[in-house]
Parts: C-alpha cells; sequence; structure tokens
C-alpha cells in the first residue's frame, strides 16, 4: 500500500493494488481461487457461494491524463463564464464565497474513503469561479497578466514533469518530508497573515496594495511558486508508483484532483508574483 505526503492523496486505502483477476468474479468465501471447481460450476454462482462480485480494474496514466484534462477544462469554462456574467457589485461576495467553499469541497474529497466524481467536479466548478474573480481583480491593475500567469504555469508544470522523467528524480522519505512539512508552514503563515489583515496587522508577507512592494512578500511569493512545484513532483511520484502497482481505476480520480489542486495553487502564486514584477 502506498502513502503519500500530500493530504490530497493520502488516503489509508489509496493505491491498494488491484486484486489479480481485476474485471473478472471473486471466488466464494473458502474456495481456492486457483483451484479449478470440481462440480464445473462458475466460481461463486453456486447455491451455497457468494454472489458474483465484479472486481475493479487497474488505475493507468491515460485515465489520470484524461480526468486532470476534464477537471482543468471545467475550471477554465467556469472561470471564463464567471469572468464575463458576474456583475462588478458580486465580485467580492463571489470570491470569497467560492474560496470558502472550494476550501470545504476540498476537504471533504480528502477525507472521504472513497472518491466522489461529483464532488470532484463540484471543486473545478467552485473553483473556477474563485479563479475567474481573482483573475479578473489582477488583470484590472495589471492587463494581460493573466494570459502571462496561464503560460508560467504550464511551463512550470511541464518543465518540472520533464525534469522529474528525465533526470530520474527520485522521491526519498527525507525529500518528501521536507516539502510537507514546509509546506504546511507556508500555509500557516498565510492564515495567521490572513487573520492578522482583518484586525488591520499585516506582516508583509503578502502585499495587495499599488504602491512600492516589499522584499518579503517577493521572497514568500517565490517560496509559493517553489513549493507549488516540489509538491507537482511528490503528486508524479505518487501517480506513477500507483500506476506501477496496480492501483484500482477510481483511484485516478483521486491523482486528478490532487494535480488540479497542485495546478491552481501554483497559477494563483505566478500570477501573484507576476504582479510583484510589474509594479
Amino acid at each position: 500500500m502506498l502513502r503519500s505526503s500530500n493530504p490530497i492523496l493520502s488516503k489509508k486505502d489509496a493505491f491498494t493494488p488491484a486484486a489479480p483477476n481485476a474485471g473478472g468474479y471473486a471466488p466464494y468465501p473458502g474456495q481456492d481461487p486457483y483451484r479449478p471447481n470440481p462440480y464445473g460450476q462458475p466460481q461463486g454462482s453456486g447455491p451455497y457461494g457468494a454472489a458474483p462480485v465484479r472486481t475493479e480494474g487497474r488505475m493507468t496514466l491515460d485515465d489520470v491524463i484524461t480526468k486532470t484534462a476534464m477537471m482543468i477544462g471545467l475550471l477554465v469554462i467556469t472561470a471564463a463564464l464567471s469572468w464575463v456574467f458576474i456583475p462588478d457589485s458580486l465580485y467580492m461576495p463571489a470570491l470569497i464565497l467560492s474560496a470558502l467553499v472550494g476550501f470545504i469541497t476540498v476537504l471533504l474529497v480528502s477525507f472521504r474513503r472513497n472518491v466522489s466524481p461529483p464532488l470532484v467536479f463540484a471543486y473545478a466548478a467552485i473553483e473556477g469561479v474563485f479563479i475567474g474573480m481573482i483573475s479578473k481583480l489582477f488583470n484590472s491593475y495589471y492587463p494581460g497578466i493573466v494570459v502571462q500567469a496561464v503560460i508560467g504555469t504550464f511551463i512550470a508544470a511541464g518543465v518540472t514533469l520533464a525534469a522529474y522523467k528525465f533526470f530520474n528524480i527520485k522521491v526519498t522519505p527525507k525529500f518528501r518530508r521536507v516539502v510537507i512539512i514546509s509546506t504546511f508552514a507556508f500555509a500557516g503563515a498565510m492564515l495567521v497573515n490572513f487573520i492578522l489583515s482583518l484586525f488591520g496587522i499585516n506582516l508583509g508577507i503578502r502585499d495587495g496594495g499599488a504602491g512600492p512592494i516589499s522584499l518579503l512578500a517577493i521572497a514568500f511569493s517565490l517560496l509559493g511558486v517553489v513549493l507549488a512545484v516540489l509538491n507537482l513532483v511528490l503528486d508524479f511520484d505518487y501517480i506513477e508508483q500507483g500506476v506501477a502497482i496496480g492501483a484500482p481505476a477510481s483511484e485516478s480520480w483521486r491523482g486528478a484532483f490532487g494535480l488540479t489542486v497542485t495546478m491552481v495553487w501554483l497559477y494563483v502564486e505566478i500570477l501573484r508574483l507576476l504582479s510583484y514584477i510589474r509594479r
């Protein structure tokens, strides 16, 4: 069984190898699955045997890629529709509500025993509203920045994947621990800064104004981009291992979900970093 440092991919039963007879029927209790049935009956179909149970197929890389493309496609469509049709008067309520609901949806998907495709698509749609609103805000101050951020996000993800494959990057337990601890520390700092900002206190690690930008804010944005890229490496490694050991096919949804969440984080950090550079 694989365990991941990514909280979205680290379910207790995630990526458990699929049954050897994937796609067939499970034998009834007490029957040797490798011994022919002496009575000539299909296994599990006798009057005293368990009802036939269709076992799940195996996860494939194509499944993960397809599902990730579907999620990102829905997110982009929802973001575009939100940008066009949500009026400016509802901008801030839509931004805050989508951020909160999106966060709750991430928790719901992460802590469920089995991945729920409807919840996964709900996250993509809700996060699309958030991305649409925050992108519209940044673009109003810095025209063209959204296109730059989108291109930068996919270039960063592509280079990371290429480096992971061609340089045969090995994710060691120590590397995994450092990344996950750093990620939680970064998230904690962002949360503290957000809470203090509600009381008019700014630690300087996030700057939303239009004046001169602090070096600390730039440093934290760079750190956010680096951590998002390192989390992509963990995602790639975990999915690759899941495919290698024959994880259940349904787990491809969890892999796609984890990749989408990390890509959204990477985009937001690049968007913010570009805004600092363009001041």
